[in-house]
């Protein structure tokens, strides 16, 4: 069984068993935790190891769905601290709506503008490409009339 196995079912993590299971560096995770996502206890002489709490691996797991929907840290703080209040889950899943939608209307516009460059850049390589053939064809002629 390895360490992180273990861990699972103790529900006790260190800092490494988080990253290599997150796929993260520590310094990400030490990030997180001075963005207010992650509250590691400390352990160890003097305090010095981090120790994370299944609270705490829920929370990262939570941060990095959030990141890869490209939400804003500030969002993702926001939606994680409301996953854990005590509170009816209607507001918070409203909430969730509300962030979710805006960020789709963002993503939407983001994807019409590329689609608009994308445009434009087959029109330029179409353009491109009649002008190099006409140049080939130019030249092609001139050589047979020279011949």
């Amino acid at each position: 069984m390895s360490s992180t196995t273990a861990s699972n079912a103790s529900s006790v993590f260190t800092i490494g068993e988080l990253a290599r299971e997150f796929d993260l560096t520590t310094r990400a995770i030490r990030f997180y935790e001075d963005s207010g996502l992650l509250a590691p206890q400390r352990g160890g002489s003097g305090g010095r190891q981090r120790v994370y709490t299944a609270r705490d691996r829920t929370r990262l797991k939570l941060t990095l769905r959030g990141k890869r929907l490209g939400l804003s840290l500030a969002e993702i703080k926001e939606l994680v601290d409301m996953y854990e209040s005590p509170r009816d889950s209607g507001p918070q899943l409203r909430k969730y709506l509300v962030v979710l939608g805006a960020h789709r209307a963002q993503i939407e516009s983001q994807l019409a503008d590329l689609q608009a460059t994308l445009d434009e850049v087959t029109a330029h390589e179409r353009e491109a490409r009649r002008l190099l053939a006409a140049s080939e064809q130019r030249k092609s002629v001139r050589g047979r009339a020279a011949g």
